[in-house]
């Protein structure tokens, strides 16, 4: 095994590990079934991603054509749309029924099969899409940013905003830039998105936690109003 593909099996494994330990945590703790669901999607995306290499499967492989549906699935809806209303939960106490909980996924599935089946035919058009729905998502996250900054919750405002700032070179560069020296594989480009996308997971669930932590101190000065304040 090469550095750059060492590189890229601990870059998945962080990945992975942070998507399914995170997944669960939101289910089990918060009960929000949209951030969970999506984090445990792209874990097992890249637990996909991790054997397909390793195994050095081709191009005709099953696990190729499921890997470029949940990178399609995440991208286009699950880390743009689903996200944004999962971190609604904390930002706007938002409460999706099931209806939309079951709507976001589906859309996302319907989404990333068209984008992932008809890739050629839709060409450029798509990716341009996919960097429409980052640039959209980016300005809600941005919002999120100084949101925890004005709850004085600054260091998670600042890894989620680090976090958000790769998150979008990673989105521009994914379709468009080929790193120099990278293999036809990518290698390189992915042991940075991985790792990038782990850090995205971790920081915003922290913040999400430290967001939610924050609404029920203020939930419970409401009805206390003798208590002081720490906000």
């Amino acid at each position: 095994m090469s550095i750059k593909e060492l590189l890229f099996a601990v870059a998945d494994i962080w990945m992975i590990a942070v998507g399914f330990t995170y997944g669960i945590k939101f289910i089990r703790n918060y009960k929000n079934y949209l951030l969970g669901i999506e984090w445990i999607i792209v874990a097992t995306s890249g637990t996909n991603f991790l054997i397909y290499g390793l195994i050095k499967a081709g191009h005709d492989s099953p696990m190729y054509a499921v890997a470029y549906f949940l990178d399609a699935f995440s991208r286009s809806i699950g880390i743009t749309l689903i996200l944004v209303l999962g971190l609604m939960m904390v930002t706007h106490r938002y409460k999706p029924s099931a209806a939309v909980d079951i709507g976001a996924f589906a859309l996302a599935a319907v989404v990333g099969l068209l984008l992932s089946q008809f890739a050629e035919e839709i060409g450029t058009p798509g990716k341009i899409f996919y960097i429409v729905v980052n640039v959209l998502t980016t300005i809600f996250l941005i919002y999120f940013v100084k949101r925890l900054w004005d709850i004085r919750e600054r260091g998670h405002a600042v890894w989620a905003a680090v976090a958000t700032a790769c998150g979008f070179v990673i989105a521009a560069i994914y379709d468009f830039v080929h790193i120099p020296s990278d293999d036809a594989e990518h290698t390189i480009f992915y042991v940075f998105a991985l790792s990038t996308w782990g850090l995205q997971m971790f920081a915003y669930y922290r913040a999400y936690r430290a967001f939610d932590a924050y609404n029920k101190r203020v939930d419970a000065q409401a009805v206390s109003p003798s208590a002081p304040a720490t906000a």
